[in-house]
């Protein structure tokens, strides 16, 4: 018996290194990977069969597959995790999301502050000018049917939503800058909760915004605490990203502690220029809170410029009531000359003042109008060069713009310093996020500008970070990009490349990986990403987008239907096992095959090590057959009945064939029937 499983434990590891002829869906050959776990790169090939890597390792010369990519000369990485996208409206316009594959994303996590869902009548007020401009009909309330809809509409990657603290403020307040009551918070805990039972990633802030703002850190601890429950974390676009930072920072912390969740700081920057050089302070502030225990993390973007509503400098407080309410404070002579006063303060008056910290109309860049009329007049302008030509005090032309474009107007702030970037993308526990939704060069969305990190931010990091100026190891670069979002948001099997992982797998050339866009002309695709897989689909191939959406909705870890059904997919049906000896030890290379009652073969599977199979069909078969058959073994088979919705599990335990002295195969008798 010990010589028996010796040479089982010598033929395990030979199957590790080896793969059997085996039909896989792609076969990615002679790529250096690096499995986004942090560890040197290694040569090996990759395989996929439907949404999941099956293998990785030397494959066999005579290992067939539908389709293989010659990887000489490329790196083989899990697909790159965008922390903090803003596509989950974009994806109801252009599901493609172009600007995020052709950068090597395959996931993308969003929702900051107000998130797409839950959702009524009073909280998607504001969103109604893109909903009507682009003739979406919003027909979701819960997650769930947001996820839904996706889903029938196809996906270009995957999406993963926070539920945004702001939003459910205005689902249960509206626009209104008061305290919550305790029946008010009640009322928002339990929307929390039947969001991370839908498969929200967790709670989420924007705490410069309105509604956001209106909000006391005791607020913000309870609603913490309800998606702690579920295993969520608590993620923020912190209170003051300027001169006020490290008090932000230290609110931060206290929902961390107080509401014992997992936090995560979205686009970690120190904004202003009189606050460039204070990174490494703020470092080292977020680590000696993880030193004491606080389980925080941040992401960023790796450019000198940030990007929001151009509305943005006008101080919160003038925001109450929501957007109809806010126009009309704008076009108040009395309530004007108060803004103004407020921002001419020199320490800001208790908000981050963006104007100040840009030093003024100069530091501002116009990028996107949704009112048609104006994006002639003013996309690509900065603020300055607008107020020049229509003869108005910068303050004047700002209100003005955001008057005529309903609050829709979008511009880019110059607000850090390059030395500041550096230091942050140092950290290992940095990740990375684009804070922009999936735009394309063409399409619905094309007219609008933007920022280079829609189309840049990861291709730069690899471009200008770690080959140019090498102040990353590209190893290192990738576990930013995949395994580190993943632990963060508990993604599971995603970002690394193992087997039963799914199968996001980005392909890249290092030697020529660089983003094109920049602040003029912001809608370039990056060069270098040869190959990228969503769950398995082709989704890019030499740096174009395909026609083909492999993108799923991905739900948090407190989703209530995850014994049911693990991806919120609609299951799929499958026949499955495990195929052993008499003894009980698994067997490689068993062909396990379903025939219908023709005789057709309707799908076919070779096990692996494990000796798992997994034959993947959902058309209903009757008076069918699963056969098991492997060299040296008797072949067996069973009949199915099988209505293709759910799956189904067959084992098998094949009986060994040993010769008789006369040359004859026999079949082995297990020991427990020997006489």
């Amino acid at each position: 018996m010990r010589l028996y499983r010796s040479c089982f434990a010598l033929v395990i590891l030979l199957l590790s290194t080896f793969a059997f002829s085996q039909d896989y869906d792609v076969l990615v050959r002679n790529g250096r990977v690096i499995d986004g776990s942090g560890n040197p790169w290694f040569r090996a090939d990759v395989g996929v069969i439907g949404d999941r890597i099956t293998f990785i390792g030397a494959a066999a010369p005579d290992v067939k597959a539908k389709r293989t990519i010659d990887a000489s000369g490329l790196i083989v990485a899990p697909g790159f995790i965008d922390m903090l996208g803003q596509s989950e409206d974009n994806m109801l316009v252009d599901k493609r999301a172009v600007s995020k594959l052709t950068q090597g994303i395959t996931t993308e996590i969003t929702g900051e502050g107000s998130s797409i869902a839950p959702t009524n009548d009073r909280a998607r007020g504001g969103s109604m000018d893109f909903y009507n401009t682009f003739h979406i009909v919003p027909d979701w309330l819960s997650l769930d049917e947001y996820f839904q809809r996706m889903i029938q509409q196809g996906m270009g990657v995957n999406l993963g939503t926070y539920v945004g603290a702001g939003q459910v403020r205005k689902m249960v307040i509206g626009g209104d800058n008061r305290a919550a009551s305790p029946d008010e918070i009640k009322a928002m805990q339990e929307i929390v909760e039947d969001a991370m039972g839908d498969g929200a990633m967790g709670v989420s802030s924007s705490l410069i915004y309105a509604p956001d703002n209106y909000a006391s850190t005791e607020e913000l601890i309870a609603l913490a605490k309800a998606a702690a429950a579920h295993g969520g974390v608590y993620a923020t676009h912190m209170r003051n990203e300027g001169a006020q930072e490290f008090e932000a920072l230290e609110e931060t912390f206290r929902i961390g502690r107080e509401a014992k969740i997992p936090v995560e700081i979205f686009h970690l920057k120190s904004s202003g220029k009189e606050n460039w050089g204070n990174m490494p302070k703020v470092i080292a502030a977020i680590e000696q809170a993880r030193a004491s225990g606080l389980d925080v993390t941040a992401d960023q973007y790796p450019y000198i410029a940030s990007a929001t509503s151009l509305s943005a400098p006008i101080p919160p407080k003038f925001h109450s009531g929501g957007t109809d309410a806010f126009i009309d404070r704008l076009k108040d002579p009395a309530q004007r000359a108060a803004i103004r006063d407020e921002i001419s303060k020199q320490n800001g008056g208790g908000f981050e003042n963006m104007f100040r910290g840009v030093g003024g109309a100069q530091g501002i860049l116009v990028t996107s109008c949704l009112n048609p009329e104006l994006q002639k007049k003013y996309q690509g302008k900065r603020l300055s060069e607008i107020a020049s030509a229509e003869n108005k005090d910068p303050l004047d032309a700002l209100m003005d713009i955001v008057i005529a474009d309903h609050d829709n107007t979008g511009a880019v702030y110059f607000s850090m310093s390059e030395d500041d970037v550096r230091f942050a993308l140092k950290q290992p526990w940095v990740s990375v996020g684009t804070d922009f939704g999936g735009v394309a060069p063409d399409g619905p969305l094309a007219q609008f500008g933007g920022h280079p990190r829609g189309y840049g931010s990861f291709t730069r990091i690899l471009g200008k970070y770690v080959r140019e100026e090498k102040l990353l190891r590209l190893e290192d670069a990738i576990r930013k990009f995949t395994s580190l979002p993943a632990q963060r948001v508990r993604l599971e099997r995603r970002g690394l490349l193992r087997p039963d992982y799914f199968a996001d797998i980005t392909i890249f050339n290092p030697d020529t990986v660089a983003d094109r866009a920049t602040f003029e002309s912001s809608s370039q695709i990056s060069t270098g990403i040869e190959y990228v897989f969503v769950n398995g689909v082709l989704a890019v191939e030499h740096e174009q987008v395909t026609a083909q959406t492999g993108g799923r909705p991905l739900r948090g870890p407190g989703y209530s239907m995850r014994a049911y059904a693990p991806e919120g997919l609609q299951p799929r049906g499958e026949i499955r096992g495990v195929i052993t000896d008499t003894e009980g030890w698994p067997i490689a290379r068993v062909r396990i095959t379903l025939i219908d009652a023709t005789g057709k073969a309707l799908g076919s599977f070779e096990t692996r090590k494990d000796g798992k199979y997994s034959i993947p069909d959902d058309r209903p078969c009757e008076g069918c057959k699963v056969t098991a058959e492997r060299a040296g073994f008797t072949s067996q088979q069973r009949k199915v009945d099988y209505n293709g919705l759910n799956p189904l599990s067959f084992s098998f335990a094949l009986q060994r064939e040993i010769p008789s002295q006369s040359g004859a195969i026999e079949q082995s008798v297990p020991k427990t029937e020997q006489k």
